[in-house]
């Protein structure tokens, strides 16, 4: 089965920031959304839960 991606709220179709991350039972994957086949990171949910408050501050 295929991880179900999700792209960021704050991504667009041609800016430089496309992010989508996808969850899967043991691990939350993030990868750029231009290259969906390229490399792509591997976070535990507790990893990913305390990188969220980070990423989602805004400027």
């Amino acid at each position: 089965m295929h991880p179900a991606w999700t792209k960021s709220s704050y991504s667009s179709d041609d800016g430089p920031s496309c992010v989508e991350a996808a969850a899967t039972p043991n691990h939350i994957l993030v990868r750029d959304s231009k290259t969906p086949h390229g490399p792509r990171l591997t976070l535990t949910p507790t990893a990913w839960a305390t990188f969220l408050p980070y990423a989602s501050r805004t400027r």
